[in-house]
């Protein structure tokens, strides 16, 4: 397992520093370079493990794509724009980071999100080359290889939205990969390939070269309005060993949110979560069969210890081991899953 780990950034951009523009304005990626330097050396003999960002699209889709992030604009230029600047901060990050010589590691924790095409139509496959491109390779590749994606590179160039650089920056994000990723792993997408030209003058937007696809039968969280595919894990972790060179890396999340848990629990107060064991289960079955497979994942992290606030719906979706009851001043309950999930660690499967 991963221990001693610290990620330095997520989404949780000061005030101040938005003002200014937040990951639009390249000043803030020194200011996030030099946070990261102040951390290096205050933590640094107790931190071995150290993570730039984690889930650096959500700025870009929340913030400048699809608007269910502050500042909700809806601009690919700047969302172009912001999502280099996260990559160009990560490479220098890394840079101050090896130049102080810390006896440690340093990552990036990404949420990747497998897409699968409708059929094995050229077509369909495209689209989901193309889907795989925007969501996941564009963090993906220049964190792990040091260099964008070509496919993406291009359809940036043909439609007028690369980023503004300065000299250097390519080489510096080449020079400065990462010694090992987190995988941050909910659901599937499933695209097809167009069916219906967008509108010319509507705000381009990735879906502008694909669709998504509703497979029929597939099975769902309802309370979250995702796909549950336990496969896609280890769908992943094969990639990773195949095409990232089988780089370190460990499951930094994954998990299941259910509204409504109560109306599961016992007269002990215990909540009979099976769903959530089932689901654990079935994911943990994937990754061992990566790991036999020569997978170099080294962990697996639920989201989430205990049931968690969100920015986007409270309480709304509970995901922990353990409950908390929040009219019983937030008094903590272990779940059906904690004490199966402790018997896992204890002997090592189930």
């Amino acid at each position: 397992m991963i221990s001693n780990r610290l990620s330095i950034y997520i989404i949780d951009m000061p005030m101040a520093l938005q003002e200014i523009g937040g990951w639009m304005n390249r000043q803030v990626v020194d200011d996030y370079v030099s946070y990261a330097t102040l951390c290096f050396r205050l933590f640094g003999d107790r931190v071995k493990k150290w993570f730039t960002h984690n889930e650096p699209i959500v700025p870009v889709e929340g913030g400048y794509m699809y608007s269910f992030h502050y500042p909700n604009e809806v601009d690919f230029q700047k969302a172009v724009q912001v999502g280099f600047h996260e990559i160009l901060s990560n490479a220098k990050a890394i840079a101050a980071y090896k130049e102080m010589k810390q006896d440690g590691k340093i990552g990036i924790i990404l949420n990747l999100t497998p897409s699968y095409p409708r059929s094995q139509n050229p077509q369909d496959v495209e689209a989901a080359e193309m889907a795989d491109a925007f969501f996941n390779r564009s963090f993906l590749d220049p964190a792990v290889k040091g260099h964008f994606p070509e496919k993406l590179v291009e359809v940036l160039k043909n439609e007028g939205f690369m980023p503004r650089m300065e000299e250097g920056d390519l080489a510096l994000i080449k020079e400065n990969t990462i010694d090992l990723l987190g995988i941050n792993y909910y659901q599937p997408r499933r695209v097809k390939a167009k069916e219906h030209m967008p509108h010319p003058h509507a705000p381009f937007m990735p879906n502008h070269y694909f669709d998504p696809f509703d497979m029929p039968g597939r099975k769902m969280n309802v309370y979250r309005g995702w796909e549950i595919y336990e496969k896609g894990i280890y769908d992943i972790l094969k990639k990773v060993q195949t095409d990232y060179d089988n780089i370190e890396c460990f499951i930094s999340e994954n998990g299941m949110g259910v509204e409504g848990e109560e109306r599961f629990k016992d007269e002990e107060g215990m909540i009979h979560d099976d769903y959530r064991i089932d689901f654990i289960s079935e994911h943990l079955k994937w990754v061992h069969q990566a790991i036999q497979e020569g997978s170099n994942v080294k962990g697996y992290h639920l989201w989430t210890f205990m049931d968690n606030w969100s920015w986007s719906n409270a309480y709304k979706n509970r995901y922990g081991f353990v409950s908390v009851d929040l009219q019983k001043d937030g008094k903590r309950t272990i779940k059906k899953s904690g004490y199966w999930f402790q018997s896992v660690s204890e002997k090592n499967g189930f």
